[in-house]
């Protein structure tokens, strides 16, 4: 079985230019808007931890998680845990994955300096993730609706990290790439990209459980279309495999530190500024912070936190079912399944809620759907505001900021 045979792209034109042109206009579009942005604010920012007043916008660039990543490129990951007085793990370099600073480092190896290295990769892997989710959109959709979902991958409220010296846009890449070649069954390439996911941001589980639940699907449709049983075994090598690399990490922190819930207990440890040190349950953290919210930052009664996220997961899961998120075929529903799932399972919502849910972005195909020009416009106009709140919100430093991005 071949799967969704990817279309041709010799040769086709959208929106009067060659495929490839209009991604790479549309991807430069985003980054000179988001540069803008980040330079406007850069320009008004106060000395803070990382930089002095009005930074580069080189250094703006690389603030919060990104000296965690540019410690890693230097000095690599420690062998002992921090402590904090009352005993507990505190923040430290396990809770970041080794790829995105590991190119940097051999980029520093060549003679550039961390922000520019750090920055270049974001770049170049936010360009290949816009050919890629270009040709996974244009496998079911029209060519128009592939680019304009393209354009608003590239404009979106945390399209910025496609710049940033930050590990999601390299994310978002693989990712892109992994659906992509699952939906044309080349399991061996899920496999190996999958395998780099799992050690460039978290997510690999989440590939896992698409690939198991595309091949539920093939099975149950193996009446209609070809599912040989050497396919089925692969399907299920594969989703193995990746759930044998996404559990990785946490055993490797484990045997280095000599602590075996290194990993867990230093993610645990940014949450802690939060609802203080909580074991953690699946499933449980959305809802103690449904609980955060109501109670220390709305002053709400608890049942309109709970409705709230009710109504959240109710949307979420209902926006799978519309007409144009059926058209877009399985893989790229069951990979928002699949992601949403686990952001549930495993992630307190707080500030970083929008960076988070960012690799749910081939789900833009659904808001790309409609052909009416004022929609188009009036959605990209809202992306663009949004993108000025989200960078003001959550990247920009204030005096005491509790809102990383």
């Amino acid at each position: 079985m071949t799967g969704s045979p990817a279309k041709s792209l010799a040769g086709v034109r959208v929106w009067g230019m060659p495929w490839w042109v209009g991604v790479i206009v549309v991807w430069a579009l985003g980054r000179a808007v988001s540069t803008a942005m980040l330079v406007f604010y850069a320009s008004n920012q106060t000395e803070n931890a990382w930089t002095g007043a009005t930074p580069t916008l080189a250094d703006f660039s690389s603030l919060w998680d990104g000296r965690w990543y540019n410690i890693i490129a230097a000095a690599g990951y420690p062998s002992e845990l921090p402590l904090t007085q009352d005993g507990h793990v505190g923040e430290n370099a396990w809770a970041f994955l080794p790829v995105f600073p590991g190119l940097a480092r051999m980029l520093m190896a060549l003679g550039l300096d961390w922000n520019t290295a750090g920055i270049a990769i974001s770049l170049a892997a936010g360009l290949v993730a816009s050919f890629f989710l270009f040709k996974l959109m244009a496998v079911f959709a029209p060519d128009s609706q592939a680019l304009f979902t393209v354009m608003l991958f590239s404009l979106a409220p945390a399209s910025p990290l496609l710049q940033l010296a930050y590990a999601e846009s390299l994310q978002m890449c693989l990712i892109a790439v992994s659906l992509f070649y699952l939906t044309q069954h080349r399991y061996l390439l899920v496999a190996l990209f999958g395998t780099v996911l799992a050690f460039t941001r978290p997510g690999a589980l989440a590939l896992a459980l698409t690939v198991a639940l595309y091949g539920a699907v093939l099975f149950l449709r193996r009446a209609r279309t070809t599912f040989p049983a050497r396919e089925r075994i692969t399907v299920a090598l594969t989703a193995t495999w990746l759930v044998i690399v996404g559990l990785a990490w946490p055993v490797i922190a484990g045997i280095v530190t000599g602590t075996p819930t290194a990993y867990f207990d230093t993610e645990l440890a940014w949450r802690s500024v939060y609802i203080g040190y909580v074991d953690l349950v699946p499933f449980t953290p959305w809802i103690l912070g449904a609980q955060w919210w109501a109670q220390t930052q709305w002053n709400l009664p608890l049942v309109w936190a709970y409705v709230a996220l009710g109504a959240l997961i109710f949307f979420g899961a209902l926006a799978l079912l519309l007409p144009a998120a059926r058209r877009l075929g399985p893989v790229i529903r069951l990979w928002c399944l699949s992601y949403g799932l686990y952001v549930l399972a495993v992630f307190f919502p707080q500030s970083s809620t929008f960076r988070i849910l960012a690799p749910l972005f081939p789900g833009l195909g659904i808001l790309a759907a409609p052909r009416s020009r004022v929609y188009r416009a009036t959605l990209v106009a809202v992306f663009l505001v949004a993108q000025f709140l989200w960078i003001g919100a959550a990247w920009a430093v204030s005096d005491y900021d509790w809102t990383p991005p």
